[in-house]
């Protein structure tokens, strides 16, 4: 382990941290997520299957942004 491994965990936690306030304090604001076009939602009596195809692709082109501005920053 180096010093860049502590850099990468303190600012992994500090998103972490960030991410938890920001779902703590708007969760009745971001029910849209997992609702998207694109979302499989199939529901019958005694069956439910849910697959957020459109979520997933939002949240890694998100996850990928957030990872590359802080590549370039550290």
């Amino acid at each position: 382990m180096n010093s860049d491994t502590g850099k990468y965990i303190i600012v992994t936690g500090a998103i972490i941290v960030f991410l938890g306030l920001i779902i703590y304090f708007f969760h009745d604001k971001l029910n849209w997520i997992g609702r998207l076009p694109g979302d499989i939602r199939i529901e019958k009596e005694n069956f439910k299957f849910y697959f957020p195809v459109t979520t997933m692709i939002l949240f890694s082109l998100a996850i990928t942004l957030i990872i590359q501005v802080i590549r370039k920053l550290i």
